[in-house]
């Protein structure tokens, strides 16, 4: 069964389309208008191994706010669709990403509870910049629409740009973890995860 999905999403802030093949080689084809979430999705999208494509366009005038937060809704969409009923699935994924002197832990359960723990300190950047305040709207909305569980730690690090960069990367390889395919069965005692 391939595990794809397409999600479109047009609001008067944002129109977004994002596809995602979770058995891919890390292609992507990103274009948000948001040169630092583009280049983290890149980074997710080469980390998951998932192809990703997402093309956007928001309020840009306004600020980075709204076309931040809906692509992550629309990714989680769309890896929530792409997984279908789970069956199979290892569900819980694991990951530590060094960035030079940065060090974020991630752990998520692809539980179809939607929860985010995001213990990272709001930093901030130099004026313009993607701060750690995006990074948490954007998986906010990820794991909420993915009915996902996640946990992300800063264990140490100071630097922004390294910060982003560990979060997307452990996220990613998390995710890769959580996907694979180990069996038949619904990873679940329940008999479904929805």
């Amino acid at each position: 069964m391939e595990r794809k999905a397409k999600i479109e999403r047009k609001t008067k802030e944002t129109d977004i389309s994002v596809e995602i093949n979770l058995d891919g080689q890390g292609c992507c084809d990103i274009s948000t208008g948001v040169g630092f979430l583009d280049h983290m999705l890149g980074l997710l999208a080469r980390f998951s191994s998932f192809d990703i494509r997402v093309k956007g366009k928001g309020d840009l005038q306004v600020d980075t706010h709204h076309i931040v937060e809906d692509a992550g809704i629309c990714l989680g969409q769309a890896v929530k669709k792409a997984l279908g009923d789970k069956k199979g699935i290892k569900r819980f994924g694991f990951a530590s990403a060094p960035m030079d002197e940065v060090l974020v832990n991630t752990s998520l359960d692809i539980s179809g509870r939607p929860l985010l723990v995001f213990n990272v300190p709001f930093i901030r950047g130099r004026e313009g910049s993607f701060e750690t305040e995006d990074a948490k709207e954007f998986i906010r909305g990820f794991a909420a629409h993915g009915a996902i569980t996640l946990h992300i730690n800063l264990v140490y690090g100071d630097n922004l740009h390294h910060i982003n960069e560990s979060v997307f990367k452990s996220l990613a390889l998390a995710l890769k973890d959580a996907v694979r395919v180990e069996g038949k069965n619904i990873p679940s005692t329940k008999g479904s995860i929805d």
